[in-house]
């Protein structure tokens, strides 16, 4: 049976007419962009559609204009003949102004027309807010492509944006917006992407605006073993429950030319895991006779799903699926059968199918977002990182921004930003007071005027403010400077009219209160640990790490003292475990919040080290998947680290032990770590190397949420194109990326190969290294098992074989990925969570037990506007 596949390449191209009418619709709520279009040419009406379209200009700041060459025989509207090409930048962003909660059909429109005179026709991504739309390939839709997508904004801002993923340059030509009826489209959850719209007929017109007043392309396709039926009497297209199909559309209509034979229309499905629904138009277009009935049921799949069905006469109805289906073997098979007691055979006038699309990452927090937006206009800033939603994806984060992230259901929040050297002028704008949850502030090294605002001491979050090396005047207000005692850390050297008291000696450019004051003092001493540093790089080390005397830490955790560490842990008396750095103890603090205390051994050489960089990088890290810091103590001989107490220990005692731990509670386990993972990799800037993954470092919350621990071995690399950095090899046996430990090359590839490792221990609950099997260590051991393709044997016997096997194999595979020994074969741990979250959807679906409420069941619960007939 032909399908309907290739139709989906047919939409953009208008060799064939367009349905006129004499005059247009209302085109009220409709966004039609020609991308590309010079502002002075806009706007203009399209002759063929009579449509007003309008140069995107004003809704993108990137982006240069080309224009397609003429194909003899290839004829496009306006519209498609110019485009918007992005040869910088890897994301580019339309902002689009909308109505929150408002059901849009949103079209995009994309046409390369050899338009650089290479004929390197480009691939990417489309990007609908922070989720993934669709890929956009041009390689396989030479003659152009159009995207399009059901979706409900969840609030008044839309980005769209295309995102490079190879080395071809992305592009668009148009960009369309029309809003529907809220009561129309709508799925269980998600959004509906369109396969396609199709009118039963053997014209050759596509349909669209004006006389769709949605502005939806209905695209002519008819079967050989169909009979045309078609009507010149009116058809009632105003009582269909709101979708306002076009009365072109259902003046024709399809019937088997066998009366006694099923109307089937096939399609393929390009992953057949997706799910379906299916609008189908229908009206009785003939006058039936005293003794003629039609009446059919509708069919999915073996069963008979829906019905009887008869279409009201000259009046269209809408049917459709409530619940999404899954096609078996990715192919769906539609089929209209007759009944029994039907003297005449089905009918239908008009088919759309699409498959729905989850958008499972919440956009930044709309206040932070308005709040940024409005910084970002103040100062009049121009980064080309700047654009589509500040905080995700994690990869696309803007310049200057960090991020915390909760969980993908939860809005970001921005806790820092840094816009020091910027070139800004003016005055510390008032938008900054907005960003509610923001930590850390730094406007360093601008051209800023005017006073210190009351409103920074007001911020509950602000921790760390520098202003240094500007112009501000006046006076630090005295609520600022009692934030400064109480632990703020304020910088703001080099503003030579700036004085810290209401009274300002304008020929004095010192600071005179002390509290501030000090401030010159602890950059004196940051100098002379600087030149320290210096000497020892010069002077080979003895072997002993420096005393704390030598090194302070700078810190906006509490400073506790040593005698407080013994009271919260009444002496040391409950121990929690040990390591290198030494025994790890349980207390409180203030009699009610539990905290882990980890005490540096005196006898251990690298200890300070290792606790110096702990600290310095949890001060710059805020991310719900990595274990926080409460405070530290560093008095004399003693250092203690102090840690939020994670009730449940560690992952590798809970794989080890005789516990039992769900296949779903081991995929979370595994998301919870790798998110942790990618927020060093991807959301820090420098990025971080944690260098000792290991489920022993992975700690377990009271709701098995995982929290990565232990940064004592972690390294910042510098900022720039380094893909690496030489140092020595650390880590642990068994844990160690083998390129890393042969060519001392670090990379974030490495923590990679660690959490491979980490993976199949989750998987397998077997030991790392065990001398007792022929292979001793485990990705030896599960590569070898995997040649005898069954993975009962690798899996967790106490699993008792209760997993999704799809979603084990996957987990496996990708495991196995990411210790390949070759680094450059590795995954990124972005795919590694993107894989790891269509495992946990995978096994899901098996339990049922998902955050949507997609259906997997081939069973079609039909809503519809055509009242079934009894039997």
């Amino acid at each position: 049976m032909k399908n309907l596949r290739g139709l989906l390449l047919a939409f953009l191209i208008l060799s064939f007419g367009i349905s006129d009418f004499p005059q247009a619709q209302d085109q009220q709520g409709f966004i039609s962009l020609d991308c590309g279009l010079q502002a002075n040419e806009s706007p203009y009406t399209e002759p063929m559609t009579k449509l007003t379209f309008r140069s995107d200009a004003d809704f993108i700041k990137t982006g240069k204009s080309g224009k397609i060459q003429n194909v003899p025989g290839m004829e496009y509207i306006k519209p498609y003949t110019v485009l918007r090409y992005f040869p910088d930048g890897v994301r580019n962003c339309y902002t689009l102004s909308v109505i929150q909660d408002t059901n849009y059909l949103i079209v995009a429109m994309f046409n390369y027309g050899n338009y650089d005179n290479l004929n390197t026709h480009p691939k990417f991504d489309l990007y609908l807010g922070p989720n993934i739309w669709t890929t956009v390939d041009l390689q396989r839709h030479v003659n152009g492509t159009r995207a399009e997508i059901i979706h409900v904004p969840r609030s008044t801002s839309l980005q769209i944006c295309l995102v490079k993923t190879g080395t071809t340059t992305p592009l668009i030509s148009a960009l369309e917006l029309r809003p529907l009826r809220n009561g129309t489209y709508i799925p269980q959850s998600g959004s509906l992407k369109r396969l396609f719209r199709v009118y039963l007929t053997d014209s050759k017109d596509t349909v669209r605006y004006p006389e769709d007043v949605h502005d939806r392309l209905w695209s002519p396709f008819f079967m050989p073993e169909w009979k045309l039926l078609r009507t010149s009497l009116t058809v009632n297209t105003s009582d269909d429950g709101g979708y306002d199909i076009p009365e072109d559309v259902v003046v024709t209509a399809a019937t088997p030319a066998n009366v006694s034979s099923p109307l089937t229309i096939s399609w393929n499905l390009e992953t057949p895991d997706d799910l379906v629904y299916a609008y189908l138009h229908a009206a009785e277009i003939q006058s039936l006779r005293d003794n003629d009935t039609r009446e059919f049921n509708i069919s999915a799949g073996h069963d008979v799903n829906y019905g009887p069905v008869s279409p009201d006469e000259f009046l269209v109805g809408t049917l459709y699926n409530t619940s999404p289906v899954k096609c078996e073997g990715g192919t769906c098979h539609l089929q209209l059968i007759r009944t029994p007691k039907s003297t005449l055979p089905p009918l239908l006038s008009a088919i759309e199918a699409f498959i729905t699309l989850e958008f499972p990452q919440s956009e930044t927090n709309a206040n932070d977002v308005v709040a940024i937006k409005s910084i970002e206009t103040s100062y009049q800033l121009s980064r080309i990182s700047w654009q589509g939603d500040p905080c995700v994806p994690q990869q696309f984060l803007w310049d200057g921004l960090t991020c915390e992230y909760t969980n993908m259901s939860t809005p970001p929040r921005i806790h820092s930003l840094d816009l020091s050297s910027s070139e800004l002028t003016g005055i510390i704008v008032p938008a900054i007071q907005n960003l509610t949850e923001l930590q850390k502030l730094d406007l360093s090294n601008n051209n800023l005027t005017g006073g210190v605002p009351e409103f920074l001491a007001k911020m509950k979050s602000l921790l760390v403010i520098n202003l240094s090396g500007n112009n501000l005047s006046g006076s630090v207000p005295q609520a600022l400077i009692d934030k400064v005692k109480k632990g703020l850390k304020l910088n703001i050297e080099g503003n030579p009219n700036l004085c810290s008291s209401s009274s300002c000696n304008k020929k004095k450019n010192s600071i005179m209160l002390p509290v501030v004051a000090s401030l010159a003092s602890l950059a004196a001493i940051i100098a002379m640990i600087a030149l320290l540093f210096v000497c020892i790089k010069r002077h080979p080390s003895s072997g002993k790490g420096p005393s704390p005397s030598q090194q302070s830490i700078e810190t906006k955790k509490r400073r506790y003292t040593y005698a407080e560490v013994l009271a919260m842990t009444k002496n040391f008396e409950r121990v929690l475990g040990k390591g290198g750095f030494g025994m790890v103890y349980h207390g409180y603090i203030s009699g009610t919040e539990e905290v882990a205390v980890k005490l540096l051994s005196p006898s251990s050489a690298q200890g300070y080290k290792e606790f110096k960089t702990e600290v310095e990088l949890l001060l710059r890290v805020y991310h719900t998947n990595l274990v926080s810091l409460v405070g530290y103590c560093d008095e004399k001989d003693h250092l203690a680290l102090i840690y939020q107490y994670i009730a449940n220990g560690d992952l590798k005692k809970h794989l080890s032990g005789s516990s039992i731990i769900s296949w779903v509670d081991r995929l979370n386990i595994a998301v919870d770590a790798a998110l942790g993972l990618e927020y060093l990799h991807i959301g820090c800037k420098p990025l971080i190397v944690h260098r000792d993954v290991k489920s022993s470092n992975i700690l377990l919350d009271d709701q098995l949420q995982a929290k990565l621990a232990d940064f004592g071995l972690s390294r910042s690399f510098p900022i720039g194109d380094e893909t690496h950095v030489s140092t020595r090899v650390a880590g642990t046996f068994g844990y160690l990326d083998h390129e890393y430990y042969q060519t001392n090359r670090l990379s974030e590839k490495s923590d990679v190969y660690s959490f491979g490792v980490v993976l199949l221990e989750i998987i397998t609950s077997k030991s790392v290294i065990d001398h007792d099997r022929d292979m001793p260590h485990i990705a030896e051991w599960v590569k070898f098992m995997l040649t005898r393709g069954d993975i009962s044997n690798i899996m967790d016997p106490k699993l008792q074989g209760v997993y999704d096997s799809a979603s084990a194999w996957k987990a496996i595979e990708l495991a196995m990925t990411c210790v390949n020994p070759s680094s450059l074969k590795r995954p990124n741990m972005s795919h590694v969570v993107h894989e790891l979250k269509e495992c946990l959807i995978s096994e899901n679906k098996r339990t049922g037990d998902i955050d949507t409420t997609r259906s997997i069941d081939i069973n079609l619960s039909f809503g519809t506007d055509l009242n079934p007939k009894a039997r």
